[in-house]
């Protein structure tokens, strides 16, 4: 990684980078009133290993990779260096009936760690895309096996898929789709497996304590699923290994096993949406590894290049590329930018420093030290639940733990964006404070954290959490 020290911008830089992002750059998913009140942008110039730094010098831990994106560390030169070695030989041609060296050879090497037969890859530039591709994919592979009437897909409550109008549609949070309604119709919702919750999903009591029949009782309402649309239009069923939207959602045991038997049953693909799981955040190359199941997509992004370049794919099974092989049919599908040379080689390199500092391994052997320092904050009657797996977990706040009461609309306003957001920020963590569910602290740092990160992690919010009681 990078030895450089942090270029700390004058004043005035600093202020002028802040006053031109209000001013001409339109940020995602952001208030921009915030600015126009009269708050700073916040500006990042630097990373290095698992901190980053804004144009006040100032360092942070970067808590969220990114965007649970920067896998190995922020300043690997060894990955930014194969992109202008790639740009020099090759700096662009599309996959469009034709090929180029960095995207076979990674498409090679992605398929030598899938399960089972996942062995044609279909490059795209991000998550959203390679959401899209797959219910794409599967609706035309029925089309050509003689059942096009199987085009609707089933996906879980509060999961996000993406923000392209089909993968909008697949997504489960109401609030991210009513502005852009009417979508893609054919898309239905079942529970989803948030184990801290499930006397009130199930309406049955004492099921949080029994992650087994919970997990039964989930896999029971995939397949109701099914059957109230009819098995005959059903074409896929979109699951993330661990459900990211709502607070890490670990499956329950047994729940992916059920699933896929029941996939099988009725003829309906099951896509296991890895855009964030896969590449070591949960410990494995590809997360339905760690949880016994081979899905017939895989669809990914984020983590392959770790944030280096913009790449994601769509990796499916032989089975689905048969009906394409002969005649004149072709998957009429594509982007422009889907496995460009200079992302498919920092991917490439990127998966060299995964094998050479054996990075899923390292998250195996220390995921128990980042769970158990994270629990330590279950000492804080804001603090509800602990939960994740791998590198990925969320802290669910609470108002109340013994009754795990959450907080209104306005309490959740209040405590998370006006006051956790920033206050996390300011004490040196970016994470992320989300209510697209329940309210929850989201925390997924770069694969290379260890224990002193663990350490400065909750200390930072043990801090912050503490002074939000009083807010309470």
């Amino acid at each position: 990684m990078s030895t450089n020290t942090a270029q700390e911008a004058t004043p005035g830089d600093a202020r002028r980078l802040s006053d031109a992002a209000r001013d001409h750059l339109w940020m995602h998913f952001t208030r921009h009133s915030t600015f126009e009140d009269g708050a700073r942008v916040p500006v990042i110039t630097r990373g290095d290993g698992v901190h980053i730094w804004d144009a006040e010098g100032r360092r942070y831990i970067d808590g969220l990779a990114g965007l649970f994106v920067v896998q190995a560390g922020h300043g690997r030169r060894e990955i930014a260096e194969a992109a202008s070695r790639q740009a020099a030989d090759l700096a662009y041609f599309p996959l469009w009936s034709y090929a180029h060296p960095a995207a076979i050879e990674l498409a090679e090497r992605l398929t030598a760690q899938t399960p089972g037969d996942l062995n044609r890859v279909f490059f795209t530039t991000s998550g959203s895309e390679a959401v899209e591709t797959a219910w794409k994919l599967a609706k035309q592979y029925f089309s050509l096996t003689g059942r096009p009437e199987k085009r609707k897909v089933v996906s879980r409550s509060v999961a996000y898929h993406g923000t392209t109008h089909g993968a909008l549609s697949i997504t489960g949070v109401p609030d991210l789709k009513k502005v852009f309604e009417p979508l893609v119709p054919g898309a239905r919702k079942v529970a989803n497996t948030n184990l801290y919750r499930a006397d009130e999903i199930t309406g049955e009591t004492g099921m949080s304590k029994d992650p087994e029949a919970f997990g039964r009782w989930a896999a029971r309402q995939v397949e109701q699923a099914v059957l109230n649309e009819g098995p005959e239009t059903v074409a896929a069923v979109f699951l993330e290994p661990v459900q990211n939207s709502g607070g890490c959602f670990p499956p329950p045991p047994g729940y992916f096993q059920a699933v896929r038997e029941i996939c099988d049953k009725y003829d309906v693909l099951l896509v296991s949406d890895e855009v964030i799981c896969a590449f070591g955040r949960v410990g494995h190359m590809f997360a339905c590894e760690r949880y016994g199941y081979t899905p017939d997509i895989i669809t990914c992004a984020k983590g392959m290049t770790s944030g280096y370049a913009p790449i994601g794919a769509a990796i499916a099974s032989d089975r689905i590329f048969e009906p394409f092989r002969g005649g004149s049919t072709a998957f009429t599908h594509g982007y422009t930018f889907g496995g460009h040379p200079v992302s498919s080689a920092v991917a490439l390199a990127n998966l060299d420093v995964f094998e050479r500092e054996g990075l899923t391994g390292h998250v195996r052997a220390n995921e128990a030290a980042f769970r158990s320092t994270l629990e330590k904050l279950k000492d804080l009657p804001i603090v509800g639940d602990v939960r994740g797996d791998g590198y990925f977990y969320g802290i669910e706040l609470v108002k109340d733990r013994e009754t795990r009461q959450t907080f209104d609309a306005d309490e959740s306003e209040r405590i998370l964006r006006g006051f956790l957001s920033g206050a996390l920020f300011d004490a040196g963590l970016y994470c992320r404070a989300d209510d697209r569910g329940d309210p929850v602290i989201q925390l997924a740092p770069a694969l290379v954290a260890d224990q002193a990160v663990f350490d400065e992690i909750e200390q930072i919010l043990r801090s912050v959490l503490t002074e939000a009681v009083s807010l309470l």
